[in-house]
């Protein structure tokens, strides 16, 4: 079981996402105008239809005719969704739309409405609660249902490596680890108007982890590195975490511990994903509020039913949002598996939530939710690796060291950045910078900040043109960094195309340590036996 704590600036608030249960038919014409991603636009012009081939035994009319059997199915057809391998248990969510606007009205009066847990304000009958409460402004109780229809589809890492060296923390501390997924959102054409986000990146923020618990820390250096990754045509599309536990170190296998007999969400995971998904809603034109859900992700590094690491991708459903953002969920420490309906008091109204279960003689029944099973909330997302992979960034075995990680010996200064250049000898300047830890340090180091000078570099990266990278290579900034990295032991005569082409005592202590074959932990140089395992070095 892993807990999760939130910093103080990542915990639940009142004040995110205020939103109105108030249900209308249009947008106020003095509302300002929703502008939605470009995925949303792209998906909304595509006409979405499920044509088939003329059946040569059920088909009797000739190659210009349509009967039932060859006629274009809607992208929400559930059967054709259920006979798809594997099946598709959820819908799209454009093809959701489709349903809803589908109608002899076309969707004249269609209106996702989201979830209000709160009372409206401005009832003047009666005194504020908990001294009054009317029909007017007291919110619906809720009774919980699995969301038919997801926001995103598919989650696909670019390529092994993000993931690998994500990984390498906890290969390499036993910790878990925690970071923030940059990518991009793409079509889905496995699924009928679906949905892809695209991780080319992960981020790890300032955090404590030990070996079943997470603590963000506050990060300075958050709205920094979203401008620097929205200047890239990246953004924040999930986040992801890990939960593993050696089970043999001798064959490299991890515990199977979530599955269908324990949990695949905790509680706490659910109510930390809720948080987020309130923190990036979907801009959408039906919603009276501008938004509508969330195409925020999470994934669980965890192992799987073969004892190897597996990636699985979720979300919780748009109840657990507003759950979650009006303050009413809270986690049972004791069962992961189950969350906890608050119930009013002075200071807080909270509506009744229910669940609808089956009883022993296969009745279906209503339960209060308290205690809550957490399954009602979740949304599984399949997440997959590409056969050929894509790299946004760069392909060199020697990478910059990732953010956050001085409790390993990696930090990121002027030192490592000659070590880094000195083993990529490579004469396209252009591939040796598309690194996006690299970029990263560049513009929030304290000794040299580039955030004002490094626009043209960033659309170098973004556009892949090396022409405009030389452009910036030959700027007052580059030859100060060469200056600096010169000056971290590297003689000014050994500085080659790029600067810092000489020898680095970072690189001479970290290629004396050994890395054990049975676990893969890093041991210092001179021990003969690992220091995780206590296994003999050869």
């Amino acid at each position: 079981m892993l807990f999760l704590f939130p910093s103080s600036s990542a915990g639940p608030s009142s004040e995110v996402m205020d939103t109105s249960a108030v249900a209308q038919s249009s947008r106020p014409a003095s509302a300002p105008q929703v502008v939605e991603d470009d995925i949303d636009q792209y998906l909304n012009k595509q006409e979405g239809k499920i044509y088939r081939n003329r059946d040569p035994q059920l088909c009797r009319h000739g190659p210009l005719g349509k009967c039932v059997h060859c006629v274009p199915l809607e992208p929400f057809d559930e059967d054709y969704l259920n006979h798809l391998d594997p099946p598709v248990k959820h819908m799209s969510f454009h093809a959701y739309i489709r349903k809803l606007t589908g109608g002899a009205d076309k969707g004249k009066f269609a209106a996702l409405e989201n979830i209000s847990c709160k009372i409206k304000s401005g009832c003047e009958g009666h005194p504020p609660w908990p001294e009054g409460i009317c029909t007017k402004c007291q919110p619906s109780a809720i009774t919980l249902n699995r969301q038919k229809y997801r926001h995103v589809d598919n989650i696909m890492f670019e390529n092994h490596t993000i993931a690998d060296r994500f990984l390498d923390f906890w290969r390499k501390t036993g910790n878990q680890r925690i970071g923030y997924l940059y990518g991009r959102y793409t079509e889905h054409k496995d699924i009928p108007l679906g949905i892809r986000a695209e991780v080319a990146a992960i981020y790890e923020p300032p955090q404590i982890g030990t070996q079943n618990s997470l603590e963000l820390l506050d990060d300075p250096k958050a709205k920094v590195v979203d401008e620097i990754a929205a200047k890239l045509g990246l953004r924040k599309v999930g986040w992801i975490f890990t939960d593993l536990v050696s089970e043999d170190t001798r064959k490299g296998t991890v515990r199977y511990s979530r599955n269908k007999d324990s949990y695949f969400l905790s509680s706490e995971e659910c109510i930390t994903a809720g948080f987020f998904q309130n923190q990036h809603p979907n801009h959408c034109r039906l919603s009276p509020d501008g938004h509508f859900g969330s195409k925020f992700v999470t994934v669980v590094a965890t192992g799987g039913p073969d004892n190897q690491v597996h990636f699985e991708g979720y979300q919780v459903s748009n109840q657990c949002m507003a759950l979650v953002r009006d303050e009413c969920l809270l986690p049972c420490r004791d069962a992961p598996e189950l969350g906890y309906a608050k119930e009013s008091s002075s200071e807080q109204y909270v509506p009744d939530v229910f669940y609808k279960d089956i009883d022993k003689f296969g009745n279906e029944i209503t339960q209060l939710a308290r205690p809550l099973p957490v399954e009602y909330l979740i949304i599984d997302i399949t997440t997959t690796f590409p056969k050929d992979p894509v790299y946004t960034f760069s392909t060199s075995s020697n990478l910059f060291p990732i953010e956050n990680r001085e409790s390993l010996g990696e930090t990121q200064d002027f030192h490592s950045l000659a070590t880094y250049l000195s083993q990529n000898p490579s004469s396209i300047f252009l591939e040796i910078i598309s690194d996006f830890h690299l970029l990263l340090f560049l513009v929030t180091n304290e000794v040299m900040p580039l955030q004002d000078s490094i626009s043209l570099l960033l659309d170098a990266v973004r556009t892949r043109n090396e022409d405009l990278a030389q452009t910036w290579k030959k700027s007052e900034q580059w030859a100060t960094i060469e200056q600096l990295c010169s000056t971290v032991g590297v003689q000014p005569s050994e500085l080659h195309e790029y600067g810092a082409m000489g020898g680095s005592t970072h690189a001479a202590s970290s290629s004396s340590m050994w890395s054990c074959q049975h676990c893969t932990f890093m041991n210092q140089a001179g021990t003969d036996q690992c220091e995780m395992c206590r296994l003999p070095r050869t």
